[in-house]
């Protein structure tokens, strides 16, 4: 029993249990797969089916593994012009395992379990120290190489270390930028606050003088009024000061009509009736 399949552009002919490597297809190792594109299909009974191009068949393989194969010397060259090209290629492939054919939907062949192997036991050799003048001392291209080894090990150490040592500066250094940056900006806000509260100790500070101005005010006016009541006429003081020649002056202005023979009193009272109007 055996079935013809294409894949990657190339054609298997493979039994159950047979391991062959195909070009690069997806998948895990391990993982279970349905490789299509069955050409052709013969049964124990010997049997050939064909495709008209591919039979309602799959191969079940599993993926025993992935690699790369041989390198291929790709060179290029042209003459008198001075072109040469050199490349490698290594073709990936994987590697399967046939585990057994779908046809038609029903599972045929049967993979055969693989011969188990007997151990051996293998006779243990006594061990036997040889002698120190035979045992083999390094080589000097070894000893030269381990010595490399170390010093670039060292090298290496003291790159890591020196790396270090700089990120920390760079740390310190960009803490430091930053704190001289925030600074200033911590002065101005505080001065900005000191500013405002400054305005609003003004603010406050004139408010409470026109709080008191206006109390101030509010009680200085009855005493003016009151004292302005209290207080006598400017004319009413000047009328007994002055002369019945100034008296009768006054009265000529004002256009009030009165006797020459009038006493100074009864002239008083004309001015103050006067003025009263």
């Amino acid at each position: 029993m055996y079935a013809i399949f294409m894949t990657g552009g190339k054609q298997y002919k493979v039994s159950a249990g047979d391991v062959l490597r195909i070009e690069k297809i997806e998948g895990d190792v391990g993982e279970e797969k349905k490789l299509e594109n069955v050409i052709a299909f013969s049964d124990a009974d010997g049997s050939l089916k064909t495709g008209t191009p591919y039979l309602d068949a799959t191969v079940n393989v599993t993926i025993t593994g992935t690699g790369k194969g041989e390198k291929v010397i790709i060179f290029k060259f042209k003459s008198k012009k001075d072109y040469r090209k050199k490349q490698g290629h290594r073709q990936p492939y994987t590697e399967i395992e046939v585990d057994n054919f779908t046809i038609d939907g029903k599972d045929v062949g049967v993979k055969p379990e693989k011969p188990k192997e007997e151990k051996k036991e293998e006779p243990v050799a006594e061990e036997t120290e040889a002698p120190a003048e035979e045992k083999k001392k390094p080589s000097k291209a070894k000893r030269k190489k381990d010595e490399a080894l170390d010093a670039l090990k060292e090298e290496i150490e003291r790159i890591e270390a020196s790396a270090e040592e700089k990120k920390a500066e760079e740390a310190e250094e960009e803490a430091k930028e930053a704190a001289i940056e925030e600074k200033p900006a911590k002065e101005k806000a505080a001065k900005k606050a000191k500013a405002e509260a400054a305005e609003e100790a003004k603010e406050e500070a004139a408010e409470e003088a026109e709080e008191e101005a206006a109390e101030d005010a509010i009680e200085e006016k009855p005493a003016k009024a009151k004292k302005t009541k209290d207080e006598p006429k400017a004319d009413e003081a000047d009328f007994s000061k002055m002369t019945k020649a100034g008296l009768t002056a006054k009265l000529d202005e004002l256009g009030v009509k009165y006797l020459k023979s009038a006493k100074k009193e009864d002239l008083i009272e004309l001015l103050k009736d006067a003025g009263s109007k």
